[in-house]
């Protein structure tokens, strides 16, 4: 008989329920239930609308049930952002999004207290103010009360399975994007948290990724009317989801999870933190098994989905295929942006702000459309030429192969500008590597599955993939190397 297991995917502007089914051979997925992840402003504040993406969890199992069952759940969503129990288990108040301004400053303020090199020493975690570290810091220094108040902890994905199943539990991947893992012993590092302030009652044990949590409580049960199954946790960060559901053969691979946020890295055995790592700002993501994940992140499709949605606002309604097309007839390197500038990661007006970068810059600005859309295209490829250059020079190897998974396998474009410009073959797909991952993970802690690599192969037969091969060529290889020249120097740019 065949399994079936229940996988929710939460990205940073929407999520859905998915059905996973393994026959042996293959997995299908079907979709179930897909919903908006809206961000409520109130008083100053940028919160995640929890209780309502809780309903949605509830509405996903109640469709669930209406197409035969299912055998276990599983959730993932996206890293840093967490919710406060009081001393009874409710939340004291609704997840603030990592994009909200509390955090701003908290770097300078955590040097007061402990050095860069010392905090990358000790956790091999990028440094970036939105990390969960920076956001506990806010809290010490300006909210004391909501943190003396906190009794537990719980990162976004355990805490939807704390509500699911009643038990306190930290994944280790998504506790891997705190800033406040130790990478050498796998734990919570206590002399880190302390140092900063943080209440050492509030952190939980931390699970491995395939561990069940629990099982669906009895009130969820008799409220929607289904049997009791276990809450496996998955790997509750999707970019670790992804990496299990990347369909590669060799053992040394470059993977982008693309979506809002491009997460680019390659797969290892055990952490690299040294000198080079700390240069170079890249992270060490615990991910499925034991493995840990070298990688960049860079800030993603949020450029053209909030770009998207100004010029909505504005009255100009594109599909994604339209700005494809609209790219594609502007001239190419015309300009460049740095993904990762400061200014383009809050909410708002990006196309106003991608402007005021060009001429902050001294950059030709770009009249129409397209040019924009072709601008953050080429300019997210060149940080993927810029990132595999960092992981090579971190790992001293030599890659064959990029594969491309999630929403921006499906946009060839950037998959094709990509291969361009690092020179190398690029896989895409599959595309719902996240929700493939989650399910594998599942499948597999059912022992349905034996290992994380026939899991690839698995899904490499249930998935389909698309291979883009670099544009060969003298004059075009100098223009790439032109173009990669203005980019640094215009990303080094202050």
């Amino acid at each position: 008989m065949s399994k079936r297991v229940l996988a929710f995917d939460f990205g940073a502007s929407s999520g859905r329920a998915m059905l996973g089914e393994f026959d042996g051979e293959k997995i299908t997925l079907k979709e179930l239930h897909r919903f908006s992840n809206d961000p409520v402003s109130l008083n100053g504040t940028l919160y995640w609308d929890t209780l309502r993406l809780f309903h949605e969890i509830k509405q996903g199992i109640l469709k669930a049930k209406l197409n035969g069952g299912f055998d276990s759940i599983g959730i993932n969503t996206w890293g840093v952002d967490f919710g406060l129990l009081d001393k009874d288990g409710r939340l004291l108040e609704s997840s603030v999004n990592y994009r909200d301004d509390r955090t701003t400053g908290m770097l300078k303020q955590v040097e007061k207290i402990i050095s860069k090199e010392k905090l990358y020493e000790k956790t091999g975690v990028q440094i970036m103010e939105i990390n969960t570290a920076f956001q506990l810091t806010s809290l010490v220094k300006n909210q004391p009360s909501l943190l003396k108040n906190a009794e537990t902890m719980l990162m976004t994905p355990d805490l939807f399975n704390y509500f699911l199943t009643g038990k306190k539990v930290t994944e280790r991947s998504i506790a891997s994007t705190t800033q406040l893992l130790n990478h050498k012993t796998g734990d919570w590092d206590f002399e880190l948290v302390e140092v900063l302030g943080i209440p050492k009652n509030i952190f939980t044990q931390i699970i491995d990724s395939g561990t069940i949590v629990g099982q669906l409580s009895d009130e969820i049960c008799h409220e929607l009317g289904v049997k009791s199954v276990p809450v496996i946790a998955v790997c509750g960060h999707d970019t670790q989801d992804a990496v299990v559901a990347t369909p590669a053969k060799d053992k040394d691979f470059i993977f982008v999870s693309c979506g809002t946020w491009s997460l680019f890295g390659t797969e290892l055995e055990k952490p690299i933190v040294n000198n080079t790592t700390h240069r170079l700002n890249i992270t060490n993501e615990m991910g499925y098994q034991g493995t840990t994940n070298l990688l960049n992140n860079i800030i993603g499709l949020w450029l053209i989905q909030e770009s998207r949605r100004q010029w909505a606002r504005e009255g100009q309604e594109y599909s994604y295929a339209q700005l494809e097309k609209l790219a594609l007839e502007s001239e190419p390197f015309k300009c460049f942006i740095n993904p990762d500038y400061p200014a383009f990661t809050p909410m708002g007006n990006i196309p106003r702000q991608i402007r005021e970068y060009y001429e902050k810059t001294n950059q030709r600005t770009p009249e129409t459309v397209g040019e924009v859309v072709r601008c953050i295209y080429e300019s997210l490829s060149m940080k993927y030429r810029y990132s595999l250059n960092l992981i090579k020079e971190a790992t001293n190897k030599e890659y064959e192969t990029i594969h491309i998974v999630g929403g921006g396998a499906k946009d060839g474009l950037l998959c094709q500008m990509t291969s361009d410009a690092c020179g190398i073959k690029v896989v895409s797909g599959p595309i719902e590597a996240t929700v493939l991952g989650n399910v594998a993970i599942q499948l597999m802690a059912h022992g349905e599955i034996s290992d994380v690599w026939e899991a690839r192969k698995i899904i490499e037969k249930s998935a389909n993939t698309k291979t883009f091969k670099p544009v060969q060529g003298e004059s075009i290889n100098e223009t790439q190397a032109k173009a990669y020249e203005r980019f640094i120097k215009i990303m080094h740019e202050k």
